[in-house]
């Protein structure tokens, strides 16, 4: 690891440092191509360079927050370049990694990438490191659709006859042959002597031979281990033929390895009087959950990797009699979350039928918004399989090598969300399979007073104009939007597409917030708050339910402050912030403070104690911060001494020292007589105050002037150990989140939480969120309008999201909450605001379910073969059948409803479909 010294010569002035870096990074992103190099640095490093060329002590947000480095008058000129934090510690246990990032790290919270120009220069300037770069690759057709390959792709190396091992990282878009060249470099090889085979499972599944092909397109398979997590295993076998051919060991490997994924023995399972119950041998490598299986009679082929792939003509199945579309897939690790959503939108019987005929002339080739077609052909494909008469269990590995390639987002095999999945496949299906080859430019017209159905119509005819497919005709719908200005009263409406509903589960309009209040006076202990606010409020809705809660005064008033790394990050003066700005997992303190006449400065008092371990130096004692610190104000430009500073910081702890009187006789006496109850003996603790100089504030009448360019001043307060013993630090050490989040109390069978309550809340009329502010053309200003929506034109399938998922500053959180969605019967006929519509009946087919947390939980889909009318579980490669009372559960996440249409009315349809289909093959 590289830690090196910056340059010896003069340096730059901050003003100076800013302008090149800005310079340099307008210059690099402006020639942004595949290959540069990109480096980490720390988020810490960088934020502390930021502050000291920016030197705004009293920088105001964006938000209307003031954000404040305390302590000096400018930020001082950072050290040297610290990329430690970044690395994982076990890494130097993996042979021949010598750098191993954490694998864990998030652009803008951990770290910044860096263009090489950048990067040259601040390391120039401040050495450090150690070096981690990295480099920009190409995501899809344009030249432009760069992406940094933080994490490359982490390779296992067995060299056989011989047993050593290694691993290497590599880009997934080098060549097999730069593969050979570096498994030759490790191992000291002669490249004529080697051949590599993905060692997927510990079996040799593939040779890989096609030098020319990236590691991306070569479908390698991860492997995965507790301790090191995932990882790419080949196998690097060295033959004593040179002459580049394959010799009689490496021959007789390839076709034992063939044997065994073509000739396994077939595993046929006994009937029972209630069908045919077996066991699939054919479990993910992975370890996904096995059931027992009641399917009809069949024979599975296990290959020697624990892997499956349909292998036609290999072996007779016998299927005749059985239904189809009861084949699983296998999963590859990870991959539930995409074997879910397949599978319900496979057993969509629209979908079904289209991608089982001839659908390649509907092919949007040419489309710039989709995926030259590659997606459509993979998803048919699957889906081919998946109705194939076989109850083998098929690999979607070329499905899943599609959709990575198209949506990054989902490659590698970490665990996903499966209704995110599901809105790009629905939307890269039809941008593949849209109709229309050139889309017109069309812009509806305001309605000046023409009906909602007008209107409406002419919005769903533009739409169609330019999205013409099986996606469109199956599964989009029409939302009304009702816009409404809160300052002239204007109305805007509108009328816009939607692919699928996504439902709250909770639609409370307030939420909690816990603080910890502080006493500048010495009037009371630290205290801690739970109060509610609105959603959609302000700072002054929590000022004001703050204020009620702690009994405030008038003459006093509240200061809240944001506190990271044991210093006040934020003070949230700003009475219109809006709470949202606030996340559930910040820290917030509250500081009592009197009211003053003139405009106050501030004096923060940051507690420090004994570090226990500062190295072998045990001569110099070494400080380290820890708590929440204290705030007192003092009226700008006013001077204060030493005496005052001893007693600003005595009069805030004096009610955490652990022997006081009690608290009963405490809350019995007025305010002034509860201040003096305390015992304020110098001898109960003493005070060693430093400022940020370094110097030691004694208690004398010196004056001591708060710096006018400094909204605070920061005094450290030393504790030794025997004083910090003396207080009661609870709510000094332990500042808690704001909203600790706990899953909610289960429900009773009395009061399930129902789809249409859920409905209810979606459509309920709300203000907009201050991000998504509208313009109101009528006041030419973006204002916060509040928008209701209605439901228009419903799909023939109608897909709904239950958003079970609550995302903090690092976290996401699920809940668990029942839905009552009804199986048949679904009538929403009262939920569309287009009155001329006919009964608007659905019937549940298929529901995506999620078991578990989002980082370790598991996806199932509950499927109803409506040729059979019954019920399956198709956990990846396993399928059986449940009841349907079984299909209502707290995991149930999409929900797949189909129109029910009365006889004479489907029959209309089906001829009108007729009509439509061979139209279209006429105009072909």
């Amino acid at each position: 690891m590289d830690m090196v010294e910056s340059d010896s010569g003069p340096e730059l002035s901050a003003e100076e440092e800013m302008a090149l870096i800005r310079d340099s990074t307008v210059a690099a992103e402006a020639h942004a191509k595949e290959g540069d190099i990109f480096f980490l640095v720390t988020n810490r490093w960088w934020q502390s360079w930021i502050d000291y060329v920016i030197q705004d002590s009293a920088g105001v947000t964006s938000n209307g927050s003031h954000q404040h480095e305390f302590g000096s008058n400018a930020p001082t000129r950072p050290g040297p370049i610290d990329n430690l934090d970044l690395l994982d510690d076990v890494a130097s246990e993996v042979s021949s990694m010598d750098i191993e990032l954490h694998d864990t790290l998030v652009e803008g919270r951990d770290y910044i990438l860096l263009p090489q120009q950048v990067w040259e220069k601040l390391h120039g300037w401040y050495g450090g490191g150690p070096t981690l770069p990295r480099k920009a690759i190409n995501t899809g057709f344009s030249q432009t659709d760069l992406a940094i390959e933080v994490y490359p792709l982490r390779l296992q190396l067995i060299l056989m006859p011989k047993g050593e091992q290694a691993v290497i990282r590599i880009s997934k878009k080098d060549t097999v042959d730069e593969l050979y060249k570096k498994a030759c470099e490790v191992f000291d090889l002669v490249p004529d002597e080697v051949y590599i085979w993905d060692y997927y499972g510990r079996t040799k599944h593939a040779l890989m031979d096609n030098l020319e092909k990236t590691l991306e397109d070569a479908n390698i398979q991860m492997d995965q281990d507790v301790r090191t997590g995932l990882y790419i295993t080949i196998l690097v076998e060295v033959t004593a033929n040179a002459n580049g051919s394959l010799d009689g060991g490496c021959m007789s490997s390839i076709q034992e390895n063939d044997y065994f994924e073509r000739g396994s023995t077939s595993l046929t399972t006994d009937a029972s009087k209630s069908g045919f119950s077996n066991e699939n041998f054919a479990s993910s490598s992975y370890g996904s959950r096995s059931y027992s299986s009641s399917l009809p009679q069949s024979q599975y082929l296990r290959s020697s990797n624990g892997d499956l792939d349909t292998l036609p003509g290999t072996v007779g199945v016998t299927t005749r009699g059985f239904p189809s579309g009861l084949t699983g897939l296998l999963n590859l690790g990870n991959t539930c979350f995409m074997n879910s959503a397949v599978q319900c939108l496979v057993h969509t019987p629209e979908f079904a039928r289209y991608f089982r005929e001839d659908y390649h002339c509907e092919i949007n080739w040419h489309n710039p918004l989709g995926m030259v077609g590659e997606l459509a052909l993979a998803f048919g494909e699957l889906l081919r399989k998946l109705w194939a008469p076989s109850r083998t269990p098929v690999s979607p590995r070329p499905f899943k090598t599609k959709l990575s390639r198209f949506a990054p987002q989902f490659s590698g095999y970490n665990q996903h969300d499966s209704q995110e999945l599901l809105a790009f496949l629905l939307d890269g299906l039809h941008e593949d399979l849209n109709r229309v080859k050139h889309r017109p430019y069309l812009k509806s017209k305001d309605a000046d007073g023409r009906s909602d159905e007008e209107v409406a119509d002419e919005y769903w005819a533009n739409h169609i104009a330019r999205n013409d497919s099986i996606i469109v005709d199956v599964c989009q719908g029409q939302y009304k939007s009702t816009l409404v200005c809160p300052t002239c009263g204007k109305v805007s409406v509108t009328f816009d597409p939607f692919m699928y509903l996504s439902l709250p589960l909770q639609f409370a309009s307030t939420r909690s917030i816990t603080v910890v209040l502080f006493t500048c006076d010495g009037s009371a202990p630290p205290t801690l708050y739970t109060v509610s606010v609105p959603k959609q409020g302000r700072c002054r809705d929590l000022i004001q339910a703050l204020s009620n809660a702690c009994s405030l005064r008038k003459e006093e008033r509240l200061l809240i402050a944001e506190i990271r790394n044991h210093r006040v990050h934020l003070i949230l003066e700003d009475p219109v912030l809006q709470l949202s700005t606030i996340k559930d997992d910040d820290h917030l303190a509250v500081y009592r403070l009197p009211k003053l006449e003139k405009r106050a400065s501030y004096v923060q008092f940051v507690h420090r104690r004994e570090d226990l371990d500062h190295g072998n130096n045990s001569s110099l004692t070494s400080w380290k911060s820890y708590g929440v610190p204290l705030l007192a104000q003092i009226c700008r430009n006013e001077t204060v001494t030493g005496s005052d500073i001893h007693e600003m910081a005595r009069k805030m702890l004096v009610p955490m020292l652990r022997n006081q009187v009690s608290q009963h006789s405490a809350v019995q006496s007025s305010l002034s007589t509860r201040t003096q109850s305390y015992h304020t003996d110098n001898s109960k603790f003493q005070l060693q105050l430093i400022d940020d100089s370094n110097t030691v504030i004694e208690q004398t009448d010196y004056g001591i002037r708060v710096p006018q360019s400094s909204l605070a001043t920061v005094i450290f307060v030393n504790w030794s150990k025997s004083d910090l013993k003396k207080l009661n630090t609870n709510h000094l050490e332990h500042l808690p989140e704001v909203f600790k989040y706990a899953p909610p109390a289960k429900r009773t069978r009395g009061e399930p939480l129902s789809l249409y309550a859920c409905l209810d809340a979606f459509l309920r009329e709300e203000p907009l969120v201050p991000e998504e502010m509208w313009y109101c053309p009528r006041c030419k200003e973006q204002r916060q309008a509040s928008k209701k929506l209605d439901l228009w034109r419903l799909p023939e399938v109608l897909v709904i999201h239950l958003k079970r998922f609550s995302f903090s500053r690092s976290t996401k959180h699920k809940l668990e909450t029942f839905v009552n969605f009804p199986i048949h019967g679904l009538d929403l006929t009262n939920y569309i605001a287009n009155k001329i519509s006919q009964h608007q009946i659905y019937e549940l087919y298929a529901v995506s379910n999620h078991y578990g947390s989002m980082a370790s939980g598991h996806y199932t889909a509950y499927i109803k073969l409506l040729d059979e009318n019954r019920w399956y579980n198709f956990d990846d490669s396993h399928v059986s059948a449940i009841n349907e009372e079984d299909v209502k559960s707290g995991a149930a996440y999409v929900l797949f409803y189909r129109r029910v249409r009365e006889p004479d009315e489907a029959a209309s349809n089906g001829t009108q479909s007729c009509v439509k289909r061979n139209n279209r093959s006429s105009q072909r």
